[in-house]
């Protein structure tokens, strides 16, 4: 295979890397989301037990349980991005990788590997 098919291979297995950070974000964005809306529930209770019943009301209509944008709570974003954009992308990312690289991940890892093994005198035993 081509040193530029496995540049080419390795840039796009970096950007999924990448694309698949971006998705952890997203899970860590829903999840701190989820845990303010259930710490804005527990204000709303002790704002209750305090005696601030209308202040209690103004939160809880004005926050509790509110879309992060319009018609959207952060697990309908996260389905929209995994639908639209990370399952086609890793899906055409597996498909070339198959087609042009006999199915073989990190090809451009590999050879680093072996280089740096290779020049300091160690042999590698897993290559």
């Amino acid at each position: 295979m081509s040193d530029k098919t496995v540049g080419a291979l390795g840039a796009l297995s970096k950007a999924l890397e990448t694309t698949e950070r971006a998705r952890g974000a997203l899970y860590e964005f829903h999840q701190l989301t989820g845990t303010a809306d259930f710490q804005v529930g527990d204000a709303v209770r002790l704002l209750r037990e305090a005696g601030h019943g209308a202040e209690a009301d103004l939160v809880e209509r004005e926050v509790l349980g509110r879309n992060v944008i319009p018609g959207h709570w952060t697990f309908q974003i996260i389905e929209a991005y995994n639908r639209t954009y990370y399952r086609p992308f890793a899906g055409l990312e597996h498909r070339l990788v198959h087609d042009l690289a006999q199915g073989r991940d990190h090809l451009h890892e590999a050879e680093l590997k072996q280089r740096r093994r290779s020049t300091n005198g160690t042999p590698d035993p897993t290559s």
